[in-house]
């Protein structure tokens, strides 16, 4: 926490509330910080989330924020076990609590989350809380949350991974005696809310009051009008149109103001808006929203907005005594690709202060950032990133990395350990936004879902070949790398594109497509790739599984492959990483192969091992990848 006051411009005073290492030597177990959840807006109280090893699933304990402990239960302290789980607060005794509690497991979806969310009152078992909304055993998970300044209590199911159901009680209604009612917008179309108004980001084309708004669009409405008449949506005020080369990645309350983050060509620029007063009831037109100003942030930065308190200032936080705080203060992370990681203030009134930033982790004298594009074989231009660290001209080992999917963006950004292992070494790195992924909005991410999933590879491929026909870099010279759905697409590079490569590394992948909806949280992702129990095996998933795909070597040449995975990895079953490489060794390829015992999905649970992990990666890249051209 950092103390009230402090400068900004030398060295924060910051006062330890909870150091998590010295809590894992004291408990002997690695607890991975996983996120506070803080009592707003007393500011007394907070429930910490932990995770053993880096997990999903995390133990809840509540933390007395002014005595600087954790609360027992034997003093009526909140404690949940491990458990995937979402929870916040009502008042200073009652939890919202959405989490898989009974011995008999009736209580989770088939992905292992949350069917039902309950009231959790202090003292009491959650298991015998009141069940006060509930989905069905295929949803992905439910939840639920209460507006702090209306009192308002809204909940949702999601039915697969890229939909969901929006539920709401009238102001005064309270959950465990009155029925919620559903918001009537399609399921594709992500629902926010605060205060008295409510927020709408249609996926594809919504239609209010015979009027079209493409999908990517921000638009809001007051709660009002839905108090008054469930059955429809009055017309809403636009915020945001999409453009082609803009899309909306995420959205900031305050009290006074709307933060839009907004990706444009995959870098980061803030909007802002001036929030009216919700009129009651709701008017024929919508009220204006004023644009407000947002200045002094660099260009060519990713950004992310840390905090934006409805409820406490943050302005004291530049140390400047006469600045008053405001609740619209915010808190941003800025970085790019060579700018270490700094906080930035953006105050209410749009002006700036740099809070701290991190040194320079690695000499970026002499990197060179350059944004390309490539032609797939479709005809779309899909967007990569060279980092080409300094050093003579011509062809140079190269890592081309990619996700492409679940519409996650590939921004620009600082990553220490690839700058001081790769870079700095005269290395080039790239980053391709294919498709499946966010960067140009909800169609991006759709043209490369279930049968269209071929069309991301086709990008990663458009992009390797580009290197090479650019003179980046030669194919013996040319590393690829992927974790999770990122592993996916490596192990179809592996299996469709292998002649493309010198090296590939993959991390904690996704590679039976036969059986993944049966592992772990798979399940949850069949909207994503599909159901391999239907027809959709032999339509398209079959065609490209990487395990089904594996050939000998005695027919095909494999690049060297770097296979890593987590024992303690709860969301991408390590079986997939482990019998794919005895498949490989079986067919007589050449593969390494490392198993961290933590670590969960990201595959290293602190500095330590997330550094062990870089540094088996780059130097498997470094033995691997020819120095010069051999072609």
């Amino acid at each position: 926490m950092l103390e009230q006051g402090a400068p900004a411009a030398d060295h924060p005073a910051w006062e330890t509330l909870i150091d998590v290492d010295a809590l894992a030597r004291e408990e002997g177990v690695n607890w991975v910080y996983a996120g506070t959840v803080v009592r707003r807006p007393a500011d007394d109280r907070a429930l910490i989330r932990l995770s053993r090893g880096g997990a999903d699933a995390v133990e809840v304990r509540e933390f007395d924020l002014a005595a600087r402990r954790f609360v027992p239960a034997s003093e009526g302290g909140f404690h949940l076990p491990e458990a995937k789980c979402s929870v916040s607060w009502v008042d200073e005794d009652t939890l919202l609590l959405a989490a898989p509690v009974l011995p008999d497991g009736s209580d989770a979806t088939s992905s292992g989350y949350a069917r039902v969310a309950r009231l959790w009152r202090r003292g009491t078992d959650p298991a015998s809380a009141p069940v006060i909304f509930e989905g069905y055993d295929d949803d992905v998970a439910v939840g639920a949350a209460r507006d702090r300044d209306t009192g308002r209590y809204v909940a949702s199911r999601s039915p697969d991974f890229h939909t969901s159901q929006e539920w709401f009680w009238r102001p005064g209604g309270h959950p465990e005696t009155e029925q919620p009612v559903l918001v009537p917008v399609p399921e594709d179309c992500r629902v926010g809310s605060t205060g008295p108004w409510l927020m709408l980001r249609p996926r594809t084309e919504l239609r209010i009051d015979g009027v079209d708004y493409p999908g990517g669009s921000v638009l809001v409405v007051p709660w009002a009008a839905l108090d008054a008449d469930p059955s429809r949506l009055p017309a809403p005020t636009v915020l945001f149109t999409p453009t082609p080369s803009t899309t909306v990645e995420d959205v900031s309350w305050g009290r006074g103001r709307v933060l839009l983050t907004i990706l444009d060509d995959t870098e980061s620029r803030l909007e802002a808006f001036a929030i009216p007063d919700a009129p009651t009831p709701a008017p024929a037109s919508p009220p204006e929203w004023q644009r407000l100003p947002v200045e002094g942030l660099p260009e060519h930065v990713s950004i992310d907005v840390l905090s934006l308190d409805r409820h406490a200032g943050l302005a004291d936080l530049a140390g400047d005594a006469s600045a008053q705080p405001h609740p619209d203060d915010a808190v941003l992370a800025v970085s790019g690709p060579i700018v270490p990681p700094s906080l930035v203030l953006l105050r209410a009134d749009g002006s700036t202060v740099t809070l701290g930033s991190t040194p320079d982790r690695f000499d970026t004298s002499g990197v060179e950032v350059s944004r390309h594009t490539a032609v797939s074989d479709d005809g779309t231009e899909v967007p990569y990133t060279v980092m080409r660290g300094r050093g003579p001209a011509g062809p140079r080992p190269t890592i081309l990395y990619g996700y492409g999917g679940f519409m996650v963006s590939m921004r620009p950004s600082y990553a220490a350990l690839r700058g001081a292992l790769w870079l700095e070494e005269g290395g080039v790195y790239v980053v391709a936004g294919i498709r499946g992924g966010g960067e140009y909005g909800p169609a991006w991410h759709q043209a490369a879902i279930r049968e269209k999933r071929p069309r991301a590879y086709e990008d990663f491929a458009a992009v390797a070949r580009a290197l090479v026909e650019t003179g980046v870099t030669t194919r013996d010279q040319l590393g690829a790398t992927g974790g999770s759905n990122g592993g996916l697409l490596m192990g179809v590079m592996l299996t469709r594109y292998p002649e493309l490569f010198g090296a590939l590394a993959i991390a904690v992948p996704l590679l039976d497509m036969k059986r993944y909806h049966l592992l772990l949280a798979g399940a949850s992702w069949m909207a994503e790739y599909g159901d391999p129990d239907t027809a959709d095996w032999d339509d398209f998933l079959g065609a490209y599984s990487p395990y089904q795909h594996i050939r000998p070597a005695s027919e095909v040449r494999y690049p060297p492959i770097l296979m890593t995975t987590s024992t303690r990895d709860d969301r991408v079953h390590p079986g997939h990483a482990r019998k794919m490489t005895a498949a490989l060794e079986e067919a007589g390829h050449e593969v390494e192969y490392y198993e961290n015992v933590e670590g969960g999905h990201a595959g290293a649970a602190d500095n330590s091992q997330e550094a062990r992990k870089a540094v088996l990666t780059y130097e498997f890249f470094r033995r691997r990848l020819a120095s010069s051209s051999s072609k």
